[in-house]
């Protein structure tokens, strides 16, 4: 009997006999350099600023302005940057988003005062809005859900990575020849992504170089969104059924805590290092390396710890949570900074704080878990709408702190003070972590 049993098992499938290829690594590669030269894009500007303020005779309070002005239409344009995205899928948006963002930067080489390097920001803004929704969407698509944590470390990295191996070339080329240089190259670099973007971005379904085992594994983890999720028109009843969950508000009020310290080392860190601690160029360059390459660790750990608690555990509460409230009260120590006096004790309490941040971005893969597959776009633009308002106020505020008080002291306490709210807010308001089933509305 047994052996007649066996005999009218069926064989093996074709997909359950081959092993899982690992395309979806490669295209974890293209959208992490993609990041990377999305934040050299939008950055290049803090490590200009001290010598660009002078050539353009730009107040402290005015920077602030200048700095926050890409975030003024970055956020304004998230939700119509997700809805296109929904539309036209991941493709065409981001190699339209990276070959205007990186046109407008290229721009700012030839600002001629505060009008027209605002008229570039805003451009920025706008052509840049797409990139993190499309990143979500791809991770929520090419992997399953107990790898998304490592794959949202591996291309946030880029934000990190880029400029702390890039600053020192950075701030050589400024001094080597002016800040106009600095856009030339950054712009450039970008165009040329774009155009690999073009050639070498598949959908799952589209793919030639993953097999059908690999397939079959992402789908089981959740991943594979229908081809219908692809082209969804947008309507403000989504909106409202979207905000309607305290998932989607926690996890918008938690990342815009992380991004107020983010925002201020990529906007007045290296004139903080210039005029509060009086570092020479050569100093600045050197030390500004450190607190990114500490953010840098902080993404790749706090998204394998995840991972690592998710299989431990099965707990995406757990697995998701603890890692990012751990990073927002860490990105508070910030403020320990007003209370030391050397330099490197000073850049030590900062990495900390950076490291700490940098744990902040598995926000995005809380998005990838909790959005619904047919409003990934729609999810990620009002997550990063909320999150980039810091972009706007934070710039300001510490401009006007600095203006009215001519040190970075209270700067830096607010700062600190708003990560703590951050991890509040994922303490709670996010509640449970789980995706959200709703059907979209036409």
């Amino acid at each position: 009997m047994q052996s007649q049993a066996t005999a009218t098992q069926p064989p093996p499938t074709a997909a359950a006999a081959q092993r899982p290829t690992r395309a979806r690594f490669a295209i974890l590669a293209l959208i992490a350099v993609g990041t990377m030269i999305n934040y050299l894009d939008r950055t290049v500007l803090g490590i200009a600023a001290p010598r660009l303020s002078v050539d353009l005779g730009l107040t402290p309070a005015v920077m602030g302005v200048v700095f926050s002005a890409f975030a003024w239409t970055y956020a304004a344009t998230q939700i119509p940057g997700g809805v296109f995205l929904d539309r036209f899928g991941v493709k065409l948006t981001y190699f339209l988003s990276v070959s205007f963002w990186s046109l407008f930067t290229l721009l700012q080489a030839f600002a001629t005062g505060l009008y027209s390097l605002l008229f570039y920001r805003f451009g920025l803004g706008v052509s840049e809005a797409p990139c993190f929704p499309a990143n979500s969407r791809v991770v929520g698509t090419w992997f399953p859900q107990q790898e998304r944590a490592t794959a949202t470390g591996i291309y946030t990295v880029g934000e990190y990575i880029g400029l702390a191996f890039f600053s020192p070339i950075l701030f050589w080329i400024m001094g080597a020849f002016s800040w106009h240089a600095l856009f030339i190259v950054v712009g450039v670099l970008g165009v040329a992504f774009g155009i690999v973007w073009w050639f070498c971005y598949r959908e799952p379904h589209e793919s030639r170089a993953a097999n059908q085992a690999e397939l079959d594994y992402i789908a089981a983890g959740g991943g594979l969104a229908p081809k219908s999720a692809e082209k969804v028109p947008f309507s403000w009843k989504n909106v409202g059924h979207l905000l309607s969950y305290r998932q989607i508000w926690g996890a918008a009020l938690g990342q815009f805590a992380g991004n107020a310290t983010l925002v201020f080392f990529l906007t007045w860190f290296p004139t903080y290092l210039a005029t509060e601690r009086h570092m020479g160029w050569v100093k600045v360059g050197f030390f500004a390396v450190m607190p990114f390459i500490a953010a840098a660790i902080g993404v790749l750990a706090g998204g394998w710890f995840s991972d690592l608690l998710l299989k431990r555990t099965g707990s995406a509460n757990i697995a998701r949570k603890l890692p990012i409230i751990a990073g927002l009260l860490l990105a508070s120590l910030i403020i320990a900074a007003d209370y030391v006096n050397t330099d490197m004790t000073v850049i030590a309490i900062l990495s900390v704080a950076f490291f700490g941040q940098g744990m902040v971005g598995l926000g995005w893969t809380v998005i990838s878990d909790i959005a619904p597959k047919a409003l990934m776009g729609l999810t990620g633009g009002l997550f990063n709408f909320a999150t980039n308002l810091a972009g706007i106020i934070t710039p300001i505020v510490i401009g006007v702190i600095i203006g009215t008080t001519g040190s970075f002291a209270w700067a830096l306490a607010f700062v600190g003070a708003i990560a703590l709210a951050g991890a509040l807010s994922y303490i709670f308001i996010l509640g449970d972590i789980h995706r959200i089933e709703l059907e979209p509305a036409t």
